[in-house]
Order: structure tokens, then C-alpha cells, then sequence
């Protein structure tokens, strides 16, 4: 079964980290791709670009309404994603919680729907 495994963290948080940091975290998520590679499960990843980025689209009564960033103020964003293929949930739990974000923030498993 297809999982996305959502990556949300404190973007602020992110922000504020040094340079060794950053760079031992981007070095970890190298490591977790290489190891989720080998494996078979790993589907696709993205890195998203900040809510600042984001723009929100709604309809209401046939009226395209936009606004900037995110639709709901949360301390956590959606950061990325990894799209897994495993066996069962309890794989896919346990694929997440090799994921380096699941120790400062946190990684939704969500199931894809098979159509």
C-alpha cells in the first residue's frame, strides 16, 4: 500500500538553526533516502517552499478567492513529503519514524487512495 508521509516542523524553528545544523540534518535525510531507496519503498520526495510561498485558492459561490499562505495558523507546516510504498501501516510507521523531522516535529503516514 502507498503512503505520503508528511513532514511538518516549525518553520521558524528551521529558520533559526546554524549552519552545522542544517548541514547534519541535510546529511541524515541523504542517509534516510539512501536507506529507503535500497529498500524498494521509496516512491518520490519533495522539499515544499516556505508558507510564505504558499497561495490558498477557495471557491465560494462561483468566485475564485486567493489569499497568502497557508489556509489555517498552525506553529507546524507542511515542509515536504516522501511518497512510500510498504507492506502494511505498521511498516509505513515505522519508515516515518526514521524520518529526521520525527524528532522536532512530526511525520503524518497517510494512506493513498488506490484508484
Amino acid at each position: 500500500m502507498r503512503y505520503a508521509l508528511l513532514i511538518c516542523n516549525d518553520e521558524k524553528a528551521q529558520a533559526a538553526r546554524s549552519a552545522e545544523d542544517t548541514a547534519m540534518i541535510q546529511k541524515e535525510y541523504q542517509e534516510f533516502g539512501q536507506e529507503m531507496g535500497a529498500r524498494g519503498i521509496l516512491q518520490g520526495l519533495e522539499r515544499l517552499r516556505p508558507t510564505t510561498d504558499a497561495t490558498t485558492v477557495r471557491v465560494r459561490d462561483g468566485e475564485v478567492l486567493l489569499s497568502d499562505g497557508p489556509f489555517a495558523e498552525t506553529k507546524e507546516q507542511m515542509g515536504g513529503f516522501y511518497l512510500v510504498d510498504c507492506k502494511d501501516l505498521d511498516e509505513a510507521v515505522e519508515v516515518a519514524s526514521k524520518v529526521p523531522a520525527a524528532r522536532y516535529g512530526s511525520i503524518e503516514v497517510r494512506p493513498i487512495w488506490e484508484m
